[in-house]
């Protein structure tokens, strides 16, 4: 696989922006929602959940899966074509606070990119880069463990 260009996906818990998971994938037009799907297909879950996402997500295969599988999908709404999303998410409180909270993940992608390292890869081939992304996502995790922890009360 050397020489195929890879794409991040990253997994992050809304209350304390901690990573849960992250995942490097060959680069294809499918790959950003197919592998959203794996990474929540593994989280183990008592209850309901939500899941916030851009609008490149607001495609009926992924909110479909979603609405099966007991995970409430709260998308940005595609609003140049027909969307996904309807108005029985769009109108509760949590779709709002949601699209408010979704924007913590460009602060985890910034952090894996400047301080990281991870703008371009320094390794051949998915397995190494992998890798690579999971000690800088570890290494995420403490700081940011840290930062709660000496904010706490």
């Amino acid at each position: 696989m050397a020489g195929t260009i890879c794409g991040g996906h990253a997994l992050v818990e809304n209350r304390h922006g901690l990573l849960v998971d992250l995942r490097v994938s060959e680069a294809t037009g499918r790959s950003e929602r197919q592998t959203a799907i794996e990474m929540l297909e593994q989280r183990q879950r008592r209850r309901r959940i939500t899941v916030g996402a851009d609008r490149g997500y607001d495609s009926a295969d992924f909110v479909g899966h979603c609405r099966d599988t007991k995970i409430t999908a709260h998308v940005a709404q595609n609003t140049h074509c027909r969307s996904a999303i309807d108005g029985r998410t769009v109108r509760h409180a949590g779709y709002a606070i949601s699209q408010r909270v979704r924007r913590r993940i460009e602060q985890v992608f910034g952090w894996i990119k400047t301080v990281g390292g991870l703008r371009r890869s320094r390794y051949r081939g998915r397995q190494r880069t992998q890798l690579a992304a999971h000690l800088v996502g570890a290494a995420y995790n403490l700081l940011r463990i840290a930062k709660l922890v000496a904010h706490s009360p």
